[in-house]
């Protein structure tokens, strides 16, 4: 090979590296604008989550997710259940966006108090809940707080029971210390009556549901079985079944003992005076049992007060709690 077929060899390996490297550099170059291009477009694509009603961490861990960043605002609102929460949000849930938007998220804080709210209309308990948990103190005393009703203050009306139908003072009212509301409360219609179910024959069990969803006022008693009778189960009743009387009259339940009662059990009639009240209220019997992790739902019923009376069969040690609108009345161990 001559010195000029040598060089011709060289030039041609040296032309094919570089048109070699050239293409390789062309072809990184479209990969990495297609990726670009790619990684924009899937961006744009971002949907916006549904966070509305959400607490504030919750919604805030879903739009980290889509790449999307909060920007908060704090609104009063006329409970503070929602304390914590997301009232509304811009953009709305499903918009397409680009990741790295900022999304408006309006965040509840709760109720304000700096002027009296308009009551009327609410329920009375959920008002009273609503007061508590956002009490703001002045020299050791609530900012607001609500004068013990008394019977006078319910009145009929057609609102269901427990809606405030007016308050004093008025709504607007400035609060520059302690003030004591004053409220009117419905007790629900006049002349309300209830059917009377068939309770006569029925297991305790069974019994029970049928006296929640029916809605009387009611009184149990215990006896021996007889010959022939099962025990736990409704021997006699008064009224008779079928028979319209005013709701807030009692329903005599006289109910057998039990087959059997173990060594570790004790069974019996759990008595509490509980006062009237102008319309029948959230009330809830638990059994806290020693093996049990959970508590064990025994009534659950709404009831206008009086001697509240129910047969239980219980390990020993247990524990019968007695609750009004979530508030213990009365504890009880069985020994």
């Amino acid at each position: 090979m001559g010195l000029s077929s040598f060089e011709e060899y060289v030039a041609n390996h040296l032309r094919m590296f570089i048109l070699g490297v050239f293409g390789l550099v062309i072809i990184v170059g479209i990969v990495a604008v297609s990726v670009f291009f790619y990684a924009v477009r899937g961006a744009e694509q971002t949907m916006v989550p549904d966070v509305t009603g959400k607490e504030l961490t919750e919604a805030m861990l879903e739009l980290q997710a889509k790449e999307l960043y909060p920007r908060l605002q704090l609104r009063s609102s006329h409970t503070s259940r929602d304390k914590g929460y997301i009232l509304e949000q811009d953009p709305l849930p499903g918009t397409i966006v680009k990741a790295g938007r900022r999304i408006r998220l309006i965040v509840s804080q709760g109720v304000v108090l700096n002027r009296v709210d308009d009551f009327v209309g609410r329920n009375i308990d959920e008002v009273r809940f609503d007061l508590m948990a956002i009490q703001s103190t002045a020299g050791g005393f609530p900012l607001l707080s609500i004068k013990e009703l008394q019977l006078d203050d319910h009145i009929y009306s057609p609102e269901k029971p427990g809606t405030i139908l007016e308050q004093k003072p008025l709504p607007g009212t400035d609060i520059t210390g302690p003030i004591t509301m004053e409220f009117v409360v419905s007790r629900g219609r006049a002349n309300q009556v209830v059917t009377v179910p068939q309770l006569t024959g029925l297991s305790l069990v069974r019994a029970l549901d049928e006296i929640a969803s029916s809605g009387i006022n009611f009184q149990f008693n215990l006896r021996d079985k007889s010959d022939g009778e099962s025990g736990e189960t409704v021997v006699t009743q008064t009224p008779l079944a079928n028979n319209t009387i005013p709701i807030n009259s009692v329903v005599h339940i006289t109910v057998t003992n039990p087959d059997r009662v173990s060594d570790n059990e004790r069974a019996g009639l759990f008595k509490y005076s509980i006062p009237l009240c102008p319309y029948p209220i959230p009330m809830r019997l638990e059994a806290i049992v020693p093996s049990e992790e959970n508590p064990r739902k025994l009534l659950t019923i709404n009831y206008v007060g009086g001697e509240f009376t129910f047969p239980y069969k219980l390990p020993l040690g247990s524990v019968l709690v007695l609750s009004m609108m979530n508030r213990v009345l009365y504890r009880e161990t069985i020994e």
